[in-house]
């Protein structure tokens, strides 16, 4: 029941329903990283460690116990430069810090300078045991202190009561030389990316190989309406009497389809009756007609010869028009057959008669259409080519998504102005009127049976000879 409510939901709540679900999966992806993948840990460097590099640029390798994660002094970054300035990015240290890294070095407060690129460090830092003051006569050991270097020359110099602060992720420290030059110490490159960005990347991209396959899904249920609602415009166009369009999925493509059938029946209705019309017409002109070819059985031999010729030309026009008229209007079922097999019928037939006729290549070729209705099509065709050209040449050959047949002869061919005007009703080429036979509707009835089976009927010039192509689309394009 929730999925047919669905199914004809109207297409911005479920346009609205993808994105508020993928909103949804987002925020979850999201929280799943801050809960699952805990950021790392932030590298502190203790002053000790920096103060030594800064004296004589060999890392002693002495870390201090505790805290988030100690680096490693060795890859800390030494350079001699002329001047001290530090990236913009770069905030001065902390005070206290900067005057304990002077004491380190033994040498005044104004010859040291530290920047720092992390958020100041909350709590000073000591070396466990007594400084001067402290021991039994102090006030021993300060709580919540945690030492990370020591005051002296090195590691474990003298005077190591005073207290320190670490310096936190990315910094660059100077000294200033005797000459006015400057050491410079600072943090190692991380490189891009890091382990833990790597790690981040790869639970989002397992995420989306998750979320991506439902979001398609989602969508294509979307959308199957409006790809349903073009095939069936679609087939409107290759067969007017196609199956009217179900009144199914969301509320905008039910009324939508429902002005589409209104249009399908309205045409299918207007086309019928302008066709009926015509035929009776035609019919209706056949009984005059009678009454002037009894009438004329009493009129001079003169009179009568010339009067009869123009009744039969007009008795020979009223029938290719009800002919005309049969085939666009005969309601055939259309089913697969075998295009090839067609093709082979129709020059067996010419064959039969005395023509030139023959099929030089081809395929067995499925199609679904009204077989007689081909039939009369490709005869008519392959009778043009014997009458205008001496013989007819078939070619069947596979293109994209559709069948394409090819009747050529050996004839002269039509003007380039012609080609599109033969196809006129009642129209014939200045050749055509030196035979006999015909009253110009044979084309336009082949290109209507090929049109109305959603395919087309051209003339080319070839070497030498006229070129009839006839394109018929496969079933599923």
């Amino acid at each position: 029941m929730i999925r047919a409510w669905l199914g004809r939901a109207p297409f911005a709540l479920q346009v609205g329903a993808l994105i508020l679900l993928t909103l949804v999966a987002a925020q979850v992806m999201m929280v799943a990283v801050v809960l699952i993948m805990q950021p790392p840990r932030p590298v502190f460097y203790p002053l000790s460690d920096i103060a030594n590099r800064l004296r004589s640029g060999a890392p002693t390798g002495v870390t201090a116990a505790g805290g988030p994660a100690a680096a490693d002094p060795g890859r800390l970054v030494r350079q001699t430069s002329a001047a001290f300035s530090p990236p913009s990015r770069y905030r001065p240290g902390h005070e206290e810090t900067s005057r304990a890294l002077a004491q380190l070095l033994n040498v005044a407060d104004d010859r040291v300078q530290l920047f720092e690129a992390g958020p100041p460090f909350p709590f000073s830092m000591r070396r466990p045991g007594p400084g001067p003051g402290e021991g039994r006569g102090g006030d021993g050991p300060r709580r919540g202190r945690i030492d990370v270097g020591s005051r002296g020359g090195g590691p474990d110099g003298e005077g190591g009561g005073r207290f320190q602060r670490p310096v936190m992720g990315d910094f660059v420290a100077g000294l200033k030389q005797m000459d006015g030059s400057w050491v410079t110490v600072s943090s190692p490159p991380e490189g891009f990316p890091s382990a833990w960005q790597m790690r981040i990347l790869a639970w989002l991209a397992g995420c989306l190989i998750v979320v991506a396959p439902a979001g398609y899904l989602f969508a294509n249920r979307i959308t199957a309406p409006l790809r349903a609602f073009a095939k069936a415009a679609e087939q409107l166009g290759r067969d007017p009497r196609a199956p009217l369009m179900p009144l199914k999925g969301p509320a905008e493509i039910g009324a939508a389809a429902l002005a589409f059938n209104e249009m399908q029946a309205r045409i299918g209705r207007y086309v019928e009756d302008r066709t009926a019309m015509v035929g009776a017409i035609s019919h209706d002109l056949r009984t005059p007609l009678a009454r002037m070819r009894y009438k004329l059985e009493a009129a001079p031999d003169g009179v009568k010869d010339s009067v009869l010729s123009d009744v039969d030309q007009m008795e020979a026009m009223i029938t290719a028009v009800l002919a005309f008229i049969r085939d666009a209007s005969a309601l055939q079922d259309r089913r697969r057959l075998d295009l090839l097999s067609v093709l082979e019928v129709v020059s067996d037939d010419a064959a039969m008669m005395g023509g030139d006729v023959a099929i030089e290549s081809g395929e067995p070729m499925t199609i679904e259409a009204d077989g007689l209705a081909l039939q009369r099509l490709f005869a008519n065709l392959v009778s043009n080519a014997l009458k205008y050209g001496g013989q007819a040449r078939i070619r069947l050959t596979r293109g994209e998504n559709e069948a394409v047949v090819e009747i050529s002869d050996a004839g002269p061919g039509l003007a380039s102005g012609e080609l599109d005007r033969v196809f006129q009703p009642f129209y014939r080429a200045e050749s055509a009127r030196t035979l006999e036979g015909g009253v110009g509707l044979g084309l336009s009835a082949a290109r209507s049976i090929a049109r109305a089976h959603g395919g087309d009927l051209t003339l080319a010039n070839g070497s030498p000879g006229l070129i009839a192509t006839v394109r018929l689309p496969l079933p599923g394009a």
